[in-house]
Formats: structure tokens, C-alpha cells, sequence
């Protein structure tokens, strides 16, 4: 139909923007070298968990309503403003998601090989348009609420890992203390630098020989962000139990 061409034609607008953003951000850091290529790989494994946590708080407090105002959002959209409305919410809808994923990638290149690089997003990308479309299709029959809360999980372990290694980075260019440097080394069981360890390191933030502070970041991360996140999705479902009550 005519109002989907005008959605398909934001959805393109949206990830040519988005390969943009990613290309603008590889070469930046390319033009860093030295302690100033570690404190720019640092910064970037930073903001972009600031961007994976605001989207585990997003989860739980819009998560399970996504496809109903999704619904609301297009319905007004169109009796607002026609195309160009349209074309404006999918472009924005599409195109945040977009430079969250190329901020992310970029962060995850930096421990991983190109072809890991490019095989990860695209599995990514892969694995977001199914779920996508099993959202859709199943409706009511999927719980959403254990899907989100999977997907939660896993954002918080990628996010958790993207701290302990930007606070690598920083003790690498000596803007942070290392205390300790080696608390553990299972290199010789499970060696980072190998094709799995390369992998973990690049999704989770695998380290087979962290330091002190990087463990206690990882920890604390995972501990405030996980339970500020639980709190808020117990809310949001006591908040949701009393709307359908009343």
C-alpha cells in the first residue's frame, strides 16, 4: 500500500543513517593514536553502556506496551499528518535504534576482529527482525514479559561487560588506578585471545586476567543496574495489574 512504501521509505532513510553514524564514529577513532586511541576507546565503551542501560529501563517500563503504542502511535501519526508523518515516525522509531546499534558495534570492534565484527551485527540484526516479526505475528501468545526480561538480561551483561572494559582502557592510558593487576588469570583454560575468548570479550567483556578494578566495576554494575532494573519491572507490573483491575 501507499502508506507502507512511505513507512519502508523512512525505514531505508533511517538505516542509511544509521551506516553513517557508524562510519563517522570508526573514523574518528582511527585518527586517535596512542593513549589519546585508548581514552576515545574508552569513552566510547562507556557511553555506549549508558545507551544499552537507558534501553534496559525503556524495556521495563515500555516494554510490554510496545506493540499497543506502536498501534497508537502510527494511528496518529496518519490522521496528524499524512506521509510526511509517517515517514517521520518510522525514520525516528528506526534511526535511534540504529546509532544505538553503531555505537555499540564500534565499541564491540574494538575487541574483536572485523569478520567477528560483521558477522555479530549481522546475526544481530538478524535475530532483532525475527523477534520483530514473531512480536507481531504471535500477538497475545507470546509472553512478552519473559521476552523482555530475557533481553534485559542480556543487555545488562553486555552493558556490564562494555564498563569493566572501558575501565580497562582508562588504566591502560593511566587515568585509572590499577590496585590490582591480575586478581585471576584462566587464560591458559579459556584464552581471551583465542576464537571463543575473542568472542566472549567482545560481547560480554570477557577478560581472562581482569584487574581489581575492573571486576569491582563489572559487579557493580551488574548489581545496581539489575536491581534498579527489577524494581522498576515489578512496578510497572503492579501499576499494569491495577489499570486492568479498574
Amino acid at each position: 500500500t501507499d502508506q507502507a512504501r512511505v513507512v519502508w521509505a523512512g525505514v531505508a532513510t533511517a538505516v542509511g543513517a544509521s551506516v553513517a553514524a557508524g562510519l563517522a564514529i570508526h573514523r574518528l577513532g582511527v585518527a586517535f593514536e596512542g593513549r589519546g586511541e585508548e581514552i576515545f576507546e574508552g569513552a566510547t565503551m562507556l557511553l555506549a553502556a549508558v545507551v544499552l542501560t537507558w534501553m534496559i529501563f525503556w524495556m521495563q517500563r515500555q516494554g510490554r506496551q510496545i506493540q499497543t503504542e506502536l498501534e497508537q502511535d502510527v494511528r496518529r501519526a496518519t490522521a496528524a499528518g499524512g506521509r510526511g508523518a509517517l515517514f517521520a515516525l518510522a525514520f525516528i522509531a528506526v534511526v535511534r535504534e540504529g546509532i544505538e546499534t553503531a555505537l555499540f558495534l564500534t565499541a564491540a570492534a574494538f575487541t574483536a576482529t572485523p569478520v567477528q565484527t560483521l558477522l555479530g551485527g549481522a546475526l544481530g540484526l538478524t535475530t532483532a527482525v525475527g523477534l520483530g516479526w514473531l512480536t507481531f505475528a504471535a500477538g497475545r501468545r507470546l509472553n512478552m514479559g519473559v521476552f523482555f526480561r530475557v533481553t534485559g538480561l542480556l543487555l545488562l551483561l553486555f552493558a556490564a561487560g562494555l564498563v569493566a572494559q572501558g575501565v580497562h582502557e582508562f588504566q591502560e592510558a593511566a587515568l585509572l588506578p590499577t590496585f590490582v593487576e591480575h586478581v585471576w588469570d584462566v587464560n591458559p583454560i579459556l584464552d581471551e585471545g583465542s576464537g571463543v575468548g575473542t568472542l566472549l570479550k567482545a560481547l560480554f567483556g570477557y577478560n581472562g586476567d581482569p584487574s581489581l578494578l575492573e571486576v569491582l566495576a563489572y559487579g557493580a554494575y551488574f548489581a545496581v543496574v539489575g536491581a534498579a532494573s527489577l524494581r522498576l519491572g515489578r512496578a510497572r507490573a503492579l501499576a499494569v495489574g491495577k489499570e486492568v483491575r479498574a
